[in-house]
């Protein structure tokens, strides 16, 4: 039987293999049109914050990924800290807090620029500093309007759980927020009325995987139904019910809602063992194979996210890899780069800002072209272990 607090140790050495492990697939990665986007031409929190980033590291793919993965780092020690008086034993609390730090999407999230870890952040420190203080920071609050548009759901929440807690104060602040949320940013109605809730659920699997999802599902309205009903779970029940109720509509961007759902794994944790616990060892049987299966698909979906290459073997079209936008581009440079080729006349202007940020700027010494030409004078392939998955083609000015 392993004593209490060696549960912690455990932890802090998986956390380190896993900050490790992300340091390393950051390097991997090549950057996205929507992350060369952020760099040199949108004005937002993203682009404030891979910017500063560039300014100390430089212009590399460490850069635009380590704020990221640092804001990773800090919503996995402010979940462990949540978590501290929220399960009776050690051993429960390093299974919630494991299951948090590799749930695909969180992962996925922690090497992408996105807005998606930012907010789990910033949700998961006001949620910390009611624990701790037992009140609101209304400072806070205001602050989340101007970070992000999806704050607008964290506001909603706060409403239904000042109704139930009747704190008049946070309702006043929270609707009056969630208004100038909705002036500030606007809310998108447009476009014609189209159904994707299986869509929702499809996304919601892939970041949770599959199984996880289908008992975090249950435990969300079983908590609701009979359990204690908490700040975490006002939250995340009003993301998942907004989400799902646009969803009917149209398409919403995910990374508005996954935030605030990731973040009620601790309630899952604790409904299980709560329901395992109160059964004789005889009746155990099927919670230990529905948990041995789970864990087998969300190990299977952690591997796919962080070493996913592999995946290009069994694809007749590369670019139906998920992970496609994020290949290749970096080791493109590298070559044109090798071939003394640094300026380039570009007919695809989403690769040619990507390459800009590798220091291929536009010219008029060549022509690249994704598409085989009848005539060219170079042509650039990259394989992986020895299959051919892109291909440019150079014609000299």
């Amino acid at each position: 039987m392993i004593k209490e607090h060696y549960y912690k140790y455990l932890f802090y050495i998986i956390f380190i293999l896993t900050i490790g492990i992300l340091f390393f697939i950051s390097n991997t990665l090549s950057i996205s049109y929507k992350e060369a986007l952020n760099v040199f031409v949108n004005e937002s929190m993203l682009s404030y914050i891979t910017k500063s980033s560039i300014y100390f590291f430089g212009q590399n793919d460490f850069a635009i990924r380590i704020p990221f993965i640092s804001f990773y780092i800090l919503s996995i020690i402010l979940m462990y800290l949540i978590t501290k008086n929220y399960f009776k034993y050690e051993l429960d609390r390093l299974i919630s807090i494991v299951l948090f730090m590799f749930l695909p999407g969180l992962l996925s999230a922690a090497l992408l620029v996105n807005s998606a870890i930012v907010v789990t952040f910033f949700t998961l420190l006001y949620i910390y500093y009611y624990q701790r203080m037992n009140k609101h920071c209304y400072i806070l609050l205001v602050l989340f309007l101007f970070v992000d548009n999806s704050f607008a759901i964290l506001f909603f929440a706060l409403l239904f759980f000042a109704k139930s807690s009747k704190n008049r104060t946070l309702m006043i602040v929270s609707f009056i927020l969630f208004i100038l949320s909705m002036y500030i940013y606007g809310f998108d109605t447009g476009g014609k009325p189209r159904g994707f809730l299986f869509n929702m659920f499809a996304i919601y699997s892939s970041i949770f995987s599959p199984l996880l999802f289908i008992y975090f599902f249950y435990s969300i309205y079983r908590v609701g139904l009979k359990g204690q009903k908490d700040l975490t779970w006002y939250i995340c029940i009003s993301a998942l019910f907004l989400s799902f109720l646009f969803s009917f509509r149209q398409y919403i961007p995910i990374e508005d809602y996954a935030p605030y759902v990731i973040i009620a794994i601790p309630l899952m944790v604790k409904l299980f063992f709560h329901t395992l616990r109160i059964r004789l060892p005889q009746f155990r049987r099927k919670h230990y194979i529905i948990s041995f299966l789970t864990l087998v698909v969300l190990s299977i979906n952690i591997f796919l996210t962080l070493f996913n290459k592999p995946i290009y073997f069994i694809l007749d079209n590369p670019k139906k890899h998920f992970a496609f936008q994020y290949h290749f581009i970096k080791e493109l440079a590298y070559l044109l780069k090798k071939n003394n080729i640094n300026d380039i006349e570009f007919k695809d202007k989403k690769l040619a800002l990507r390459l800009k940020f590798y220091g291929i700027n536009k010219g008029t010494k060549y022509f690249l072209s994704r598409k085989k030409l009848a005539h060219f004078d170079k042509k650039l392939t990259i394989s992986y272990h020895k299959k051919d998955l892109y291909t440019v083609y150079l014609v000299k000015l």
